[in-house]
């Protein structure tokens, strides 16, 4: 055995040797690439991070070079667990989405490190595919537009049929939220809670309450960004 080989091996197990190592490093890093570009296209959130997805790119390099250190070795392998046991990661992700890509990075690297290259590349392909698939088609997200909708009307008119008319034409679901006397008692102002089943129907609803005759002040605060992140 040349002393290249004593030094890749010195950890005891299967033996290593310099290609197969830079093979799976490159693999590793080359698959968490492919992952990090496939979060970057398919992130929808309000606080990109830059440093996460460089951090989803590298990771897969310490999880591969941990298990190529371990190399079958039981001794090994205490011995990193007990090292990584005393390392505290204080970092948060709100997102779970965020914390199923950190799995993805490691799973990636443990697998090139284990030399699984075949479940390391198909496991990777899929992952990513799954991800793009699931952003196109917006799997699980709901189509209700919540809104909050405000106007005022004079005491002695008598379009409440019409307004609730229209409310019904263009919303799933209404509710009085507030109704307080303005402009000293001569009008009312409504507001309503509304969810609306169609993005395209809030235009319609405006310009119909506005048609209302003595109807002032039409406001439509949307609320999506509250809603779903």
């Amino acid at each position: 055995m040349s002393a290249l080989d004593s030094f890749l091996n010195a950890s005891g197990g299967d033996p290593v040797t310099l290609q197969t190592a830079l093979l799976s490093l490159l693999l590793a890093f080359a698959l968490t690439q492919a992952i990090g570009a496939v979060y970057t296209w398919t992130f929808k959130g309000m606080s990109y991070s830059r440093s996460f997805v460089q951090a989803v790119a590298m990771g897969s390099i310490v999880a591969c070079m941990l298990m190529l250190a371990i190399n079958n070795s039981v001794a090994a392998g205490l011995g990193i667990a007990g090292s990584l046991a005393i390392i505290r990661f204080r970092t948060s992700m709100r997102d779970p989405r965020d914390m199923v890509f950190v799995f993805a990075s490691m799973g990636a690297g443990i697998a090139a490190g284990l030399k699984a290259y075949p479940a390391a590349v198909l496991g990777t392909a899929l992952f990513c595919l799954a991800a793009v698939l699931l952003s196109v088609s917006e799997f699980g997200s709901q189509r209700i537009y919540d809104g909050l909708l405000r106007f005022v009307l004079p005491t002695s008119s008598e379009a409440e049929q019409e307004l609730a008319r229209i409310l019904k034409r263009h919303t799933r679901h209404f509710a009085l939220v507030t109704l307080r006397e303005v402009s000293q008692g001569d009008a009312l102002e409504h507001a309503y809670q509304i969810q609306i089943p169609d993005q395209s129907r809030r235009v319609k609803l405006v310009r119909e309450l506005e048609a209302v005759a003595g109807i002032q002040d039409v406001t439509l605060l949307m609320q999506e960004p509250t809603v779903e992140l």
